[in-house]
């Protein structure tokens, strides 16, 4: 292979590999981005999602000392964010995968958020926060909750837009249509290139590290089916097509030790008639989550959740799953008018599968659901709920306020109002796949480990193909968090390695 124009290659162009770059460049790394995908679909998955970071902080007058550094003093008086400490993103993380998240990389996420923010603000990503998705007004003030409260600005498609000019303005290259094939090594294994599948044909580029941030296998049918089971090829995505796996399978065939939750990913309720992937228009307002508002139900018209169990942030993932095994893949989110006007921006496109009706059998011949049986569903859930003086007491939709139900099966553990308040609407949802699980492993400096546990010289990884983070479940707002972290970290180190083998 002839000398190495490049210090560092990044392969793939989604917050992960942005960030690895940008972060190899400032450490003196000359950098190349390769991204599989053509200019018209950049971004990865980051593009769609909605931008929404998960961080350590002290509340809201840490944040806006260098995140909300637009924030007015009036805007900032018109809202409560509450703290988000260490101990308490620790807790959250290990609830939610049952305790088999990777201690070190739950501390290297947990321990760098907080810097990873304010470095992504001073390389040009704006933030605002959450206001329609993560907060509700409660008297005359914005109360956040589930400690996802910060978005970039434009979601995720403008924090790919923030990150590709910081890119630009620094002059690291990028290469559109130019899809890794292949990772090369010398005699002592050490990585000194890669062959890559551009439109002109197969090429082959030198280089002296390599980072590995193209996503994991989610848009791969096949592979969905082998590692996360039978039915999953009929699941939708929710993001690109282009996440195929490729990253994964090139490390894997150097000797890279498959590691993670290789049966797990990263799931949601997903509109019914949203294409196989992700529109680049509609982008994840095809999601319905505002469910802990009312009940679920499958076809059948059986409640199957507890739709009150934890906040949305900690249960969506389950329960898209879970989706999975009702049948037709289908469940059907019901709301009277007592919270219809509290659902998300995400039920108001026009893209959404909805039906109104002002009885509950009239509710059910439109969803093709046995009538008599979603009434009985309806009827039993109600009976359940607290009376409405513990309501009117309690009833807080931005906090876990206890209003649960007595006597059925599933329970509603939180917010368990009777749906009783005609006109009823209900949403129909099936399983949408945001990212997988499953994964290479990395040790402190973000490189890859083989088969015994040693690392591949000049291979590093970041992002969604990082396996042993999340385990069945995931804490929203870590994904784009966890891309950051790592990949900050991953490009200083690679660049790093790049300077140690021009010694």
């Amino acid at each position: 292979m002839a000398k190495a124009k490049y210090d560092v290659i990044v392969v793939g162009a989604g917050n992960a590999a942005l960030c690895a770059a940008i972060s190899a460049h400032e450490h003196g790394a000359k950098v190349l981005v390769l991204e599989k995908a053509p200019e018209e679909e950049k971004g990865g998955n980051s593009y769609f999602t909605a931008g929404g970071f998960r961080f350590v902080h002290t509340g809201l007058d840490d944040v806006r000392q260098d995140v909300l550094v637009d924030m007015s003093d009036e805007e900032a008086g018109k809202m409560i964010l509450p703290s988000h400490d260490k101990q308490f993103f620790y807790d959250t993380l290990m609830k939610v995968t049952r305790g088999q998240s990777n201690e070190d990389l739950a501390w290297t996420l947990i321990d760098g958020s907080r810097p990873a923010m304010a470095w992504l603000r001073k390389n040009g990503v704006r933030f605002i926060p959450m206001y329609g998705r993560q907060s509700y007004e409660v008297e005359g003030k914005q109360h956040f909750y589930g400690g996802v409260n910060i978005e970039a600005v434009g979601g995720g498609a403008g924090l790919v837009e923030f990150l590709l000019k910081r890119c630009t303005d620094l002059g690291i290259e990028i290469r559109y249509g130019t899809g890794a094939t292949e990772l090369h090594q010398d005699d002592n294994y050490r990585i000194h290139g890669l062959t890559v599948r551009a439109p002109g044909g197969y090429e082959d580029i030198a280089c002296k590290a390599v980072i590995l941030a193209c996503g994991g296998f989610e848009s791969n049918p096949e592979m969905r089916v082998r590692y996360l089971g039978q039915g999953w090829d009929l699941a939708r995505v929710r993001g690109t097509r282009h996440n195929t796996g490729d990253g994964i399978q090139m490390a894997l065939d150097i000797g890279a030790v498959p590691y993670g939750n290789w049966s797990g990913c990263h799931s949601v309720g997903w509109d019914i008639s949203a294409p196989p992937f992700g529109d680049r228009w509609v982008l994840d307002n095809f999601q319905k989550h505002s469910y802990p508002l009312g009940i679920m139900v499958n076809v059948n018209g059986e409640r199957f959740v507890d739709e009150g169990e934890d906040y949305r942030n900690l249960t969506y993932v389950r329960f898209g799953k879970a989706i999975m095994s009702q049948p037709n893949y289908t469940a059907v989110q019901i709301f009277d008018q007592k919270t219809e006007y509290r659902l998300r921006d995400e039920y108001r496109i026009k893209q959404v599968t909805r039906v109104q009706a002002d009885t509950i059998e009239e509710l059910a011949k439109g969803l093709d659901i046995p009538a008599e049986r979603l009434k009985r569903t309806i009827e039993e859930y109600n009976a359940a709920c607290p009376d409405q003086a513990a309501i009117d007491a309690n009833y807080n939709p931005a906090i876990l306020d206890g209003i649960g139900t007595k006597g059925i099966y599933p329970a509603k553990s939180n917010w368990a109002l009777p749906i009783d308040k005609p006109p009823y609407v209900a949403f129909v949802t099936t399983t949408g796949v945001t990212f997988t699980f499953g994964g290479l492993k990395i040790d402190d400096k973000n490189a890859v480990q083989d088969l015994a546990d040693r690392p591949i010289p000049g291979l590093f990884a970041a992002g969604e193909l990082v396996g042993g983070l999340f385990y069945e479940n995931y804490p929203g707002g870590t994904g784009l968090m966890s891309g950051s972290v790592f990949g900050r970290r991953a490009g200083q180190h690679a660049a790093e390695h790049a300077r140690q083998s021009n010694a």
